[in-house]
């Protein structure tokens, strides 16, 4: 079983990707909706990738995995983010903060584990 954070400020989002995720049997996903909630939950649970919505109000995507990074058990965890700024200068500006990939919405929520699937190691 491979275990998912995803964080979005958006719930409707969130439902689309923790459905679309769940149409694989080894993927898990647990859902936040901020990066604060995401930092409090990953307290006590390691998960395998974590995957950022880039624009979220008080904590943005970077300063999430910047908070998250701050917990030695996450340093090593892959983080993509799922964004509609897909412009190259924010996807460069997304990948210098340490993320290895980056996912364009709207994503196909047919391919969406795929797509997860070649970020892990």
């Amino acid at each position: 079983m491979t275990d998912i954070l995803y964080v979005d400020d958006d719930p409707d989002i969130s439902e689309i990707v923790q459905m679309s995720l769940g149409l694989d049997p080894e993927l898990h996903v647990r859902v936040c909706g901020s990066g604060k909630e995401a930092a409090a939950l990953t307290g006590d649970w390691t998960p395998d990738l974590i995957m950022l919505d880039f624009m979220m109000p008080g904590l943005d995507g970077p300063a999430t995995l910047l908070l998250l990074r701050q917990n030695p058990a996450l340093a090593d965890v892959p983080v993509v983010f799922l964004t509609a700024r897909t412009a190259e200068r924010d996807v460069t500006a997304l990948m210098a903060t340490g993320a290895v990939g980056v996912v364009a919405k709207p994503f196909n929520p047919l391919t969406l584990a795929d797509e997860c699937r070649q970020f892990l190691a």
